[in-house]
Protein backbone atom coordinates (compact mmCIF):
# COMPACT_ATOMS: atom_id res chain seq x y z
CA UNK A 1 0.00 0.00 0.00
CA UNK A 2 1.48 3.53 -1.29
CA UNK A 3 1.74 6.87 1.23
CA UNK A 4 -1.82 8.15 1.18
CA UNK A 5 -3.36 11.59 1.52
CA UNK A 6 -3.46 12.69 4.54
CA UNK A 7 -2.05 15.50 6.17
CA UNK A 8 -0.28 13.36 8.74
CA UNK A 9 3.09 14.37 10.08
CA UNK A 10 2.19 18.18 10.01
CA UNK A 11 2.05 17.85 13.74
CA UNK A 12 4.13 15.58 14.78
CA UNK A 13 7.28 17.73 15.30
CA UNK A 14 7.45 21.61 15.41
CA UNK A 15 9.99 24.21 14.84
CA UNK A 16 13.16 24.38 17.47
CA UNK A 17 16.20 22.51 18.25
CA UNK A 18 17.02 19.01 17.17
CA UNK A 19 15.80 15.99 18.59
CA UNK A 20 16.81 12.60 18.28
CA UNK A 21 14.30 9.93 17.01
CA UNK A 22 12.64 8.12 19.29
CA UNK A 23 13.55 4.54 19.45
CA UNK A 24 12.19 2.40 16.28
CA UNK A 25 10.84 5.80 14.82
CA UNK A 26 13.02 6.91 11.01
CA UNK A 27 13.54 10.44 11.98
CA UNK A 28 16.24 11.78 9.35
CA UNK A 29 16.64 8.62 7.67
CA UNK A 30 16.02 7.66 4.02
CA UNK A 31 13.27 5.21 2.99
CA UNK A 32 14.13 2.98 -0.29
CA UNK A 33 11.05 2.22 -2.31
CA UNK A 34 11.34 -1.74 -3.39
CA UNK A 35 9.84 -2.62 -6.27
CA UNK A 36 6.92 -4.54 -4.90
CA UNK A 37 5.94 -1.34 -4.00
CA UNK A 38 3.56 -1.40 -7.13
CA UNK A 39 2.78 2.38 -7.01
CA UNK A 40 3.92 4.61 -10.04
CA UNK A 41 3.98 7.19 -7.83
CA UNK A 42 6.70 5.79 -5.62
CA UNK A 43 8.54 4.07 -8.08
CA UNK A 44 12.38 4.20 -7.54
CA UNK A 45 11.84 6.61 -5.09
CA UNK A 46 13.99 7.70 -2.67
CA UNK A 47 12.63 9.71 0.44
CA UNK A 48 13.38 11.52 3.48
CA UNK A 49 11.67 11.26 6.53
CA UNK A 50 10.92 14.57 8.13
CA UNK A 51 9.04 12.97 10.97
CA UNK A 52 8.12 9.70 12.14
CA UNK A 53 6.04 9.05 15.17
CA UNK A 54 3.22 7.04 16.56
CA UNK A 55 1.14 10.18 14.90
CA UNK A 56 1.96 8.89 11.25
CA UNK A 57 4.95 10.10 9.20
CA UNK A 58 5.71 12.79 6.62
CA UNK A 59 8.42 12.60 4.06
CA UNK A 60 10.04 14.26 0.66
CA UNK A 61 10.96 12.36 -2.01
CA UNK A 62 14.00 13.68 -3.30
CA UNK A 63 14.79 12.30 -6.62
CA UNK A 64 12.01 12.35 -8.68
CA UNK A 65 12.07 15.84 -10.67
CA UNK A 66 8.84 18.03 -11.21
CA UNK A 67 8.73 17.59 -14.58
CA UNK A 68 10.29 20.78 -16.81
CA UNK A 69 9.26 23.19 -13.98
CA UNK A 70 12.26 25.30 -13.48
CA UNK A 71 13.29 27.61 -10.08
CA UNK A 72 13.70 31.20 -11.63
CA UNK A 73 10.57 30.61 -13.46
CA UNK A 74 8.54 29.75 -10.41
CA UNK A 75 10.22 32.89 -8.88
CA UNK A 76 8.95 34.81 -11.26
CA UNK A 77 5.32 33.36 -10.80
CA UNK A 78 5.18 33.84 -7.75
CA UNK A 79 6.01 37.58 -8.31
CA UNK A 80 9.59 37.30 -5.64
CA UNK A 81 11.85 38.47 -8.62
CA UNK A 82 10.63 40.09 -12.05
CA UNK A 83 10.98 38.77 -15.85
CA UNK A 84 14.55 38.70 -17.05
CA UNK A 85 15.72 39.01 -13.05
CA UNK A 86 16.74 35.73 -13.17
CA UNK A 87 20.02 36.35 -14.76
CA UNK A 88 20.83 38.31 -11.25
CA UNK A 89 20.17 35.71 -9.34
CA UNK A 90 23.31 34.14 -7.30
CA UNK A 91 24.53 30.56 -8.57
CA UNK A 92 22.85 27.89 -6.25
CA UNK A 93 19.85 29.65 -6.78
CA UNK A 94 19.90 29.92 -10.67
CA UNK A 95 20.75 26.02 -10.88
CA UNK A 96 18.05 24.90 -7.54
CA UNK A 97 16.47 21.82 -8.06
CA UNK A 98 12.38 21.47 -8.05
CA UNK A 99 11.18 17.93 -7.45
CA UNK A 100 8.04 16.09 -6.79
CA UNK A 101 8.25 15.86 -3.42
CA UNK A 102 4.97 13.08 -2.63
CA UNK A 103 1.05 13.00 -3.60
CA UNK A 104 0.09 15.19 -0.95
CA UNK A 105 0.10 18.79 -1.22
CA UNK A 106 1.06 19.28 -4.80
CA UNK A 107 0.31 23.24 -4.70
CA UNK A 108 2.59 23.87 -1.63
CA UNK A 109 6.47 24.24 -1.80
CA UNK A 110 8.44 22.22 0.74
CA UNK A 111 11.96 22.92 0.84
CA UNK A 112 14.78 20.55 2.80
CA UNK A 113 17.98 22.73 3.55
CA UNK A 114 21.08 23.00 5.21
CA UNK A 115 20.98 24.22 9.19
CA UNK A 116 22.74 27.03 8.37
CA UNK A 117 19.52 29.07 7.98
CA UNK A 118 16.23 29.07 10.61
CA UNK A 119 13.37 31.21 10.45
CA UNK A 120 12.05 31.24 14.00
CA UNK A 121 8.89 29.64 14.51
CA UNK A 122 8.63 28.57 10.52
CA UNK A 123 11.91 26.14 10.21
CA UNK A 124 11.90 22.35 11.69
CA UNK A 125 15.18 20.92 12.19
CA UNK A 126 14.74 17.46 11.72
CA UNK A 127 18.58 17.07 12.82
CA UNK A 128 21.92 18.63 12.97
CA UNK A 129 22.71 19.41 9.52
CA UNK A 130 18.96 19.40 8.19
CA UNK A 131 16.11 21.38 8.17
CA UNK A 132 12.37 21.79 6.20
CA UNK A 133 10.84 25.03 5.92
CA UNK A 134 7.64 25.75 3.74
CA UNK A 135 7.33 29.44 3.83
CA UNK A 136 7.75 31.79 0.45
CA UNK A 137 10.24 33.80 2.80
CA UNK A 138 12.52 31.19 2.27
CA UNK A 139 12.42 31.59 -1.43
CA UNK A 140 13.32 35.24 -1.22
CA UNK A 141 16.17 34.80 0.83
CA UNK A 142 17.71 32.39 -1.49
CA UNK A 143 16.72 34.53 -4.49
CA UNK A 144 18.84 37.31 -2.81
CA UNK A 145 21.47 35.24 -1.87
CA UNK A 146 21.13 34.93 1.90
CA UNK A 147 19.64 31.67 1.76
CA UNK A 148 20.87 28.35 2.70
CA UNK A 149 24.07 26.87 1.60
CA UNK A 150 22.06 23.44 0.35
CA UNK A 151 18.64 23.21 -1.00
CA UNK A 152 15.99 21.68 -2.56
CA UNK A 153 12.38 23.03 -3.23
CA UNK A 154 9.69 19.85 -3.36
CA UNK A 155 5.78 20.64 -4.76
CA UNK A 156 3.82 18.64 -2.37
CA UNK A 157 5.27 15.62 0.52
CA UNK A 158 4.39 12.02 1.04
CA UNK A 159 2.11 10.90 4.15
CA UNK A 160 1.47 7.97 6.21
CA UNK A 161 -1.45 7.16 8.73
CA UNK A 162 -0.27 5.88 11.95
CA UNK A 163 1.28 2.64 11.70
CA UNK A 164 0.86 3.07 7.87
CA UNK A 165 4.64 3.05 7.29
CA UNK A 166 5.46 0.25 9.49
CA UNK A 167 3.21 -1.96 7.89
CA UNK A 168 4.76 -0.99 4.46
CA UNK A 169 8.46 -1.86 5.88
CA UNK A 170 7.21 -5.07 6.83
CA UNK A 171 5.56 -5.73 3.88
CA UNK A 172 8.99 -5.11 2.18
CA UNK A 173 7.86 -2.10 0.24
CA UNK A 174 10.77 0.44 1.40
CA UNK A 175 14.27 -0.05 2.71
CA UNK A 176 15.99 2.32 5.03
CA UNK A 177 18.98 3.81 5.08
CA UNK A 178 21.33 6.71 6.89
CA UNK A 179 20.96 10.13 5.21
CA UNK A 180 23.68 12.23 3.81
CA UNK A 181 23.95 15.45 2.20
CA UNK A 182 24.91 14.22 -1.22
CA UNK A 183 21.71 11.51 -1.21
CA UNK A 184 19.31 14.66 -0.14
CA UNK A 185 20.91 17.68 -2.10
CA UNK A 186 22.79 16.32 -4.74
CA UNK A 187 22.58 17.28 -8.38
CA UNK A 188 22.63 13.81 -9.58
CA UNK A 189 18.77 13.06 -9.11
CA UNK A 190 19.39 10.06 -11.26
CA UNK A 191 21.79 8.34 -9.53
CA UNK A 192 20.23 8.56 -6.26
CA UNK A 193 18.12 5.44 -6.46
CA UNK A 194 21.14 3.54 -7.07
CA UNK A 195 23.81 5.48 -4.95
CA UNK A 196 21.17 4.66 -1.83
CA UNK A 197 21.00 1.19 -2.28
CA UNK A 198 24.90 1.00 -2.95
CA UNK A 199 25.21 2.57 0.29
CA UNK A 200 23.43 -0.42 2.18
CA UNK A 201 25.32 -2.98 0.01
CA UNK A 202 22.70 -3.63 -2.29
CA UNK A 203 23.12 -4.38 -6.30
CA UNK A 204 20.33 -2.42 -7.90
CA UNK A 205 20.18 -4.96 -10.51
CA UNK A 206 19.45 -8.13 -8.41
CA UNK A 207 16.10 -6.28 -6.93
CA UNK A 208 13.45 -8.56 -7.52
CA UNK A 209 9.69 -7.90 -7.92
CA UNK A 210 9.06 -11.27 -5.80
CA UNK A 211 7.56 -10.07 -2.47
CA UNK A 212 9.09 -11.20 0.59
CA UNK A 213 11.61 -9.82 3.18
CA UNK A 214 14.74 -8.11 2.94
Amino acid sequence: MAPEGKRTGDSTRKAGPAVPASAGYLDGRLLIAMPVMGDSRFERSVIYLCAHSAEGAMGIIVNHPAGSIDFPELLQQLGIIKKGAQIKLPENAESMKVLRGGPVDTGRGFVLHSSDFFIENATLRIDDGVCLTATVDILRAIANGSGPKHAILALGYAGWAPGQLETEIQSNGWLHCDADADLIFGDDVDEKYGRALRKIGIDPGMLSNEAGHA
